[in-house]
């Protein structure tokens, strides 16, 4: 039903209309308190082996909504209500700014990918900050607050901007995430070179102990697909020194040679972050040597090309215990969460492992023990064998 919407209506629309079209629909829909309460019933039905804990919190699955979707907080209880484990509102910068010009989004439909250069359009982090201290909680999810640099603020001025956003939102974020990743917003990846890495999380550290005293808020980095490998590594390795709580892997890519893309030219060379399956194998292969890099130490979060339970799956396997997806909800529509819930829960089933938790990370160790690339244990095109066979690979 929803592909054919899709094809009727949706892909008809500017994509940028039909997402604001779309999400009315679904924030409407969780202002009904019956209405919502069998759409979730029907959308969201909880797999009791898919619990997760992570970051110190407690989760009904590892599957969240990337940030992006829901920039301003404005409709959390709707996505919770479609299945998602957790939802990133964000990114939220210090002062609010509209954004890029239009037409800022496109859809790569041939590729199930999109090409945004949004730019951070938000409400910024005051308002932000006083939508969710105001917000009555209908569904219980965990949300997590992405912060970037506002376009306006000079780089020298970078961190007191990313300070003054983790005072305001801190105190209602289940986790805050540095977002340092984004093509969008000139000089923002420069900041994920370690050196100018350090000062700034230490700065958002010190802020969020400051403005939650009751509590540690998990602290996270998101960074880019496109780092370098040895970049990557030095990534990895600040977080540990820093004590961070995590890393999320990956944001969109300026890439677009070898990605096989099958759409029309004049809609691949548009500006921007690409987004959805083309990234797949990258995000992967980051992910993977992240863990090989950094193991049970801090917690990782994967996400980029994620489409089907096999997906999740796979970046359980490389060392994932949190996965986020965006892109392909667009084309997957209403009842995704459910598919990919089912499925995860019935390939978990068929795997050697009694809990998610055990299944994090067994590629990676395995090619680690075998002497091989972490960056392509359990390879690109097949499922891993750890989903059948019935021997821990740790024993």
């Amino acid at each position: 039903m929803y592909r054919l919407l899709f094809r009727l209506l949706f892909q008809r629309m500017d994509p940028e209309r039909a997402h604001h079209l779309a999400f009315a629909w679904i924030r409407a829909l969780a202002r009904v308190p019956v209405a919502r309460t069998f759409a979730a019933a029907l959308l969201a039905p909880r797999h009791r082996e898919l619990r997760t804990e992570a970051l110190g919190l407690r989760m009904h699955g590892p599957f969240g909504l990337a940030a992006g979707f829901d920039k301003n907080a404005v409709g959390v209880d709707g996505l919770a209500m479609l299945g998602f484990d957790h939802v990133e509102i964000g990114t939220v910068t210090g002062q609010p700014q509209p954004g890029n010009p239009k037409k800022r989004l496109f859809r790569l439909t041939a590729d199930r990918a999109l090409i945004n250069r949004m730019g951070f359009n938000n409400d910024g982090s005051q308002a932000v900050a006083d939508r969710l201290a105001a917000r009555t909680t209908v569904f219980r999810t965990t949300v997590g607050v992405n912060i970037g640099k506002t376009k306006a603020v000079p780089e020298e001025e970078a961190v007191e901007d990313y300070v003054t956003s983790t005072e305001r939102l801190a105190p209602h974020a289940d986790y805050l995430v540095v977002n340092v990743s984004s093509p969008n917003t000139p000089g923002l990846r420069d900041l994920q070179a370690a050196d100018r890495l350090r000062p700034l999380l230490t700065a958002v550290r010190e802020a969020a102990d400051r403005a939650v005293t009751d509590r540690r808020v998990p602290l996270l980095v998101k960074i880019a697909p496109d780092l370098a490998d040895e970049d990557v590594d030095a990534v990895a390795d600040l977080a540990v020194d820093l004590g961070l709580d995590g890393i999320i892997a990956t944001n969109t890519t300026i890439q677009r040679d070898g990605l096989g893309l099958r759409s029309p030219r004049e809609l691949t060379a548009e500006t921007g972050g690409l987004s959805g399956a083309p990234l797949k194998e990258r995000s992967l292969a980051v992910l993977r040597r992240l863990y090989a890099r950094v193991g049970d130490r801090i917690t990782l979060v994967g996400v980029g090309g994620v489409e089907t339970a096999e997906d999740v799956w796979r970046r359980v396997l490389a060392g994932a215990t949190l996965v986020q997806g965006y892109s392909a909800f667009v084309y997957e529509g209403p009842l995704w969460c459910r598919r990919l819930h089912r499925g995860l829960a019935d390939l978990l089933a068929a795997s050697p492992y009694a809990t998610l938790a055990e299944a994090v990370g067994a590629d990676v160790r395995e090619a680690a023990a075998r002497g091989t690339d972490p960056s392509t244990a359990g390879g690109t095109d097949q499922p891993s064998d750890t989903t059948t066979r019935k021997a821990d690979p740790r024993s």
